[in-house]
């Protein structure tokens, strides 16, 4: 049973109406712990991922599930209907192999229709299914974690749909005798088949089907990206998903008033776009939009064409696409006509939006539609299926996480000066797969809460129930040797957006020494741009631009005007002019920044930072550039 909509909410006025959640939270204090609930009960959820696929093919048929250019330029769509029986005759091809979660699918390359279809497929089996980034298999070059994530599954198949792009990361690592599925033959002469055969297989009972799936089945695995160098593998339970999509509807009303359209490129080997965004999509009838853009140099026009064609009902991205979406609202008359005729909510994620895009986005919203569009966010995680908190209390700005969403429970509890969020819920995994059980506690708290490793702070310690504050991640924060805590969250987010557009993400150092220094990994492309450089200009030539100097030194001097003291103020920047490795798990293959790592990889760099006298010398930049040549 699905909860009544809620009311538009009335405080926000001169905005787009939208229906948006507005229960009260309850909040309780234990000693020195909080305790937030929603007061709004969770309502009735599906127990399986696939029950929402049968009953869309029972009422809405022939109204595409998801759509993708074919390479006619096109839309080509499947709908309800015709995925039910392809996910029924997928299903039936696993089945038949003996697959299980002890042998489960491995999806190797990124968002396409025949991906979802092998998803489904493995969803109406009961037989997980893991979407491993593309990144491990193109990207890398020794296929490194690649081969970690295969050996910690050991699946028994293996699918890749253009298989001439991913023939190096098979034959590196993947076994011979794992089945290999592919769209277009890889041709390396090992035994492969063709995902078309898959379709062919005459379709089992339904009821069977039915039968082996409960709450309690692992839909799929996914893998963390973000803390440790080696991922983990976290498995999704079919419950997880379900109970978190209706956290999200209710929370979002709006998703059943209308059915919703996304125009996303979201990866889903991530939990944003595979579990969120497909799932939105799936759980309230809508349509999916496969965007084949992205918000790097090179990929962004087609996500600007896409939405000069489709105008999504809300709209998701990271920050970086967030800001390049808003400098071409502002100049392109056929984009804000199709994409602000119909939107009802910006979403982000993945990283947070500094105030002056947030800012920006504002401005060009407000001139053009004559009306403000609700910008949305929150916390989740891949443990958590994903979303915990929501901003739907009585504030909006960059920083602010919100309030629980019905049924997920929410603990802070103190940690090394501040609060540590912790979730429980149906939403939330019960442990990492084939992990150590010793290592449990770690993982869980006392009381079974999942310890997230984010810390959080009240709007208005006075007045909690205003919601919380992303207050960075616990185990990022170090001392001075003064014995002064460093919180670095919060200063890394008043670099990225003090430095914008030309700071990507910052790592900060000083550990144990008397002062605070700052790498900065900046966006070339817009430094290139602000030096007059043609895009063929390497990146040392970039980040030595005196233009390009002027503007750290000047960035420099902005952040230490609003110093509080040791912990807030910069002594020594260095403008990195060699990128974060993904082998060296310096950065995800979603873009987020690995501090640790970051330092422990480049702690000669650091300690070359420190010996200098001067941190804008220019004679240290390039005596630390050439070192890192042989680093």
């Amino acid at each position: 049973m699905e909860p009544e909509p809620t009311q538009t909410q009335p405080a926000f006025e001169g905005y787009r109406a939208v229906a948006i959640g507005t229960a009260a939270p309850q909040i309780e204090r234990r000693g020195d712990c909080w305790y937030l609930r929603s007061t709004e009960p969770l309502g009735d959820y599906p127990e399986r991922v696939t029950d929402r696929l049968v009953s869309g093919a029972r009422t809405h048929p022939d109204r595409w599930l998801v759509a993708r250019r074919g390479a006619d330029g096109q839309w080509q769509g499947i709908s309800y209907a015709q995925m039910l029986e392809r996910a029924r005759s997928i299903g039936q091809a696993l089945i038949e192999r003996g697959l299980s979660a002890e042998r489960p699918v491995a999806l190797l390359s990124g968002n396409d229709l025949e991906h979802l279809q092998m998803a489904f497929g493995a969803l109406w089996a009961g037989v997980p299914y893991a979407p491993i980034s593309p990144a491990y298999s193109l990207v890398s070059s020794d296929f490194g974690k690649l081969k970690h994530a295969l050996g910690l599954l050991d699946p028994g198949l293996v699918f890749a749909a253009d298989g001439p792009a991913f023939a190096a990361a098979l034959d590196a690592a993947v076994p011979e005798h794992i089945e290999r599925i592919v769209v277009t033959p890889a041709g390396s002469g090992r035994r492969e088949t063709s995902f078309a055969d898959l379709l062919q297989t005459r379709a089992g009972s339904m009821e069977e089907a039915l039968a082996r799936v409960n709450g309690d089945t692992i839909a799929k695995f996914l893998f963390t990206s973000g803390s440790t160098r080696l991922p983990k593998a976290v498995p999704t339970t079919h419950r997880m998903l379900c109970s978190n999509q209706q956290m999200l509807l209710q929370t979002f009303p709006q998703f059943g008033i209308e059915p919703p359209v996304l125009v996303d490129w979201l990866p889903w080997n991530h939990t944003f776009g595979g579990s969120h965004n497909v799932g939105i999509a799936l759980y309230n009838g809508g349509t999916l939009y496969i965007d084949d853009g992205k918000p790097v140099a090179g990929r962004f026009e087609e996500t600007l064409r896409n939405l000069r064609e489709i105008a999504p009902t809300l709209y998701f991205n990271v920050p970086k696409g967030w800001e390049e979406l808003t400098a071409a609202l502002e100049t392109d008359e056929r984009l804000r006509k199709t994409f602000f005729s119909r939107v009802k909510m910006y979403f982000f994620a993945g990283a947070g939006l500094s105030q002056a895009a947030w800012d920006r986005l504002e401005r060009v919203t407000q001139a053009h539609c004559g009306e403000r569009i609700r910008i949305m966010a929150g916390l989740g995680m891949t443990e958590t299926a994903p979303s915990c908190l929501f901003t739907t209390g009585p504030v909006m700005g960059a920083g602010y996480i919100g309030l629980p969403a019905p049924g997920c429970e929410t603990r802070l509890v103190p940690v090394d000066g501040k609060l540590e969020a912790r979730f429980r819920g149906p939403n939330v995994m019960r442990g990492y797969w084939r992990a150590n059980e010793a290592d449990r506690h770690d993982v869980f708290d006392e009381e079974g809460y999942y310890r997230t490793g984010d810390a959080v702070r009240f709007v208005d310690p006075a007045r909690p129930e205003l919601g919380l504050l992303f207050d960075g991640r616990i185990a990022e924060d170090f001392k001075l040797s003064s014995g002064t805590f460093v919180s670095v969250g919060p200063m890394r987010a008043r670099i990225v957006s003090g430095g914008a557009p030309y700071v990507q993400d910052a790592v900060i150092a000083g550990m144990n020494r008397d002062d605070i220094g700052v790498l900065i990994f900046p966006r070339l492309d817009e430094c290139r741009r602000l030096a007059g450089l043609d895009a063929g200009a390497c990146a040392r030539d970039v980040v030595d631009a005196p233009a390009v100097r002027a503007f750290f030194t000047d960035l420099m001097e902005r952040l230490n005007r609003d110093a509080t003291g040791s912990a807030t103020r910069i002594t020594r920047l260095h403008v990195m002019d060699v990128p974060p490795s993904l082998d060296l798990g310096e950065i995800t293959d979603k873009g987020s920044i690995n501090q640790r790592v970051v330092l422990s990889k480049r702690a000669a760099l650091v300690e070359a930072l420190y010996a200098a006298r001067d941190g804008h010398d220019t004679r240290m930049r390039v005596l630390l550039s050439s070192h890192l040549q042989h680093v």
